[in-house]
């Protein structure tokens, strides 16, 4: 019980306060992919906060085309870190290869649930109130619409009724079970 008091709570603000900034650099990096509003006060805010490590590491890694790599790069290395120091703290070793893999997992993972969960809360917001215009929608709009259009050709919409968000829902769901279960699988 001695080692697991001290442990947990630093393994809790290892993964709140590193999982929280990556969720930060990767909305950054989805809302440059999708050339979302930059204007935008929640996109100003993303750009403020994630500038300070991504700057500098833009001089050293440029941008393959359009894909910022530097923002990648710098995903990869905080979810390494995590993983890394949270083995160390229970007294483990993981091999880099394992680390590599569990952390692209891991990311895959996140960036499939800012899809499902941004279309999630368009859905409820089209329900509950719909037409209103705040940032935050606009940006949701920019990250949902590159996965609903595929499925509106797909599954055009039916007396009105648009079922592109559940056909997206559960694409999104089903990469989730066959693509992050043979990851973290190799991880091991």
């Amino acid at each position: 019980m001695g080692s697991n008091y001290v442990t947990n709570p630093i393994e809790f603000l290892i993964n709140t306060l590193i999982g929280l900034y990556i969720l930060t650099v990767m909305l950054r990096f989805i809302l440059a992919t999708v050339r979302a509003d930059f204007y935008n006060p929640v996109s100003q805010f993303l750009v403020k906060v994630t500038n300070p490590p991504l700057l500098p590491l833009r001089r050293l890694i440029p941008p393959i085309g359009k894909v910022d790599t530097s923002s990648l790069v710098l995903m990869l290395v905080l979810q390494m870190a995590s993983f890394g120091l949270i083995a160390l703290l229970r007294g483990g070793h993981i091999s880099v290869l394992s680390l590599f893999i569990l952390s692209i997992a891991e990311l895959l993972g996140l960036a499939l649930n800012v899809f499902l969960f941004a279309i999630f809360i368009q859905v409820i917001i089209s329900w509950v109130n719909p037409g209103t215009y705040n940032p935050v929608i606009s940006l949701l709009y920019s990250i949902t619409e590159p996965v609903l259009r595929p499925c509106r050709r797909l599954i055009p919409p039916i007396s009105g009724m648009d079922l592109s968000p559940l056909v997206a829902l559960i694409a999104i769901q089903l990469a989730k079970m066959l693509v992050l279960p043979p990851l973290f699988q190799l991880a091991q």
